[in-house]
């Protein structure tokens, strides 16, 4: 393989193709030139073969033949849509433009219409290793049409399915460089940070789909999960990590209360406390603030010494 084939980017076709618009002449201006030269061609023929003159009906005969071959030339273009035209072999333009219309009639063996609509592609669910190397299911929608028609229809072999492998093919390198979970690291995560995986996926889509003339409009996850296999061990482990947190929270709170409760008796000379007492004090409070039911409480009708 030479230098230069090695140093050709991936998907770029060894002989880009560009659109660019075909020429044509509006459908009624051209309608109105054929039917009078039409009609000049079977008035020739019939003055001919009136007059025996084989020169005038000569040329009628040519007339009216190439006003037939002419007619090949009209085309009728949807909205949104566009007629791909190749001349022998050589691609000479799209029309684009909705409408009736006449094109060069040489191209009726080769004419392809392409549409310039917006469509969806939804992914099959994947399993794949996420960025961890735990197993995942994961899909996607991409929106998408085509720009440029040429490169759609010459650059690629099938361009509708060259956005479905090309779509699955991002989705599954995607869900391998992040990990389904941050599981409070602070790091990208598939499920923790949707706006930054979006923008990712449709970057690495775009970029794919440009040898295409393809536009991506959006992409969107529409499945993400662990796979059957470890999806109650995960499930456990977010349960784990959520009694985590909600118990680092509680006692934060229990620590404020307990210390508030301390300097308001100590201000308001409510009782005296030494430090085995605000231990003491510290320590029930935390029981009572801090634990997952509601205390059973015993009051105390002797002395504070017997605290």
């Amino acid at each position: 393989m030479n230098a230069t084939a090695m140093d050709r980017p991936a998907f770029q076709p060894r002989t880009a193709s560009e659109q660019h618009h075909a020429r044509a002449v509006a459908g009624p201006r051209a309608f109105a030139a054929v039917a009078v030269a039409g009609a000049v061609g079977a008035a020739l023929l019939i003055v001919g073969a009136s007059n025996d003159s084989s020169v005038l009906a000569g040329v009628g005969v040519v007339v009216v033949a190439a006003v037939a071959m002419a007619c090949a030339g009209f085309i009728v273009v949807a909205p949104n849509e566009s007629k791909v035209l190749i001349l022998l072999g050589r691609y000479i333009g799209t029309v684009t433009t909705a409408g009736w219309c006449w094109v060069n009639p040489l191209t009726i063996v080769w004419r392809e219409t392409i549409s310039l609509r917006v469509r969806n592609f939804q992914s099959d669910r994947t399993k794949v290793n996420d960025g961890g190397g735990s197993p995942i299911e994961i899909a996607a929608v991409v929106v998408w049409r085509v720009v440029d028609t040429a490169k759609a229809v010459f650059d690629v072999e099938d361009f509708q399915q060259f956005v479905v492998v090309q779509s699955e093919t991002a989705v599954r390198h995607l869900a391998s460089q992040f990990p389904y979970d941050d599981f409070g690291e602070g790091a990208v995560s598939l499920r923790g940070n949707t706006d930054e995986i979006t923008q990712a996926l449709h970057t690495e889509l775009q970029a794919r789909l440009a040898a295409a003339g393809i536009e991506v409009l959006e992409t969107r996850l529409t499945h993400l999960a662990y796979a059957p296999e470890i999806a109650q061990a995960m499930l456990r482990r977010q349960e784990a990590q959520a009694v985590v947190a909600a118990r680092r929270t509680i006692v934060a709170g229990a620590v404020g209360l307990v210390d508030m409760a301390l300097r308001e008796i100590s201000a308001q000379g409510v009782v005296e406390l030494d430090e085995g007492r605000k231990a003491a004090m510290v320590s029930n409070l935390m029981v009572v603030l801090s634990g997952d039911r509601g205390p059973t409480p015993i009051v105390n009708t002797g002395s504070l010494e017997r605290l």
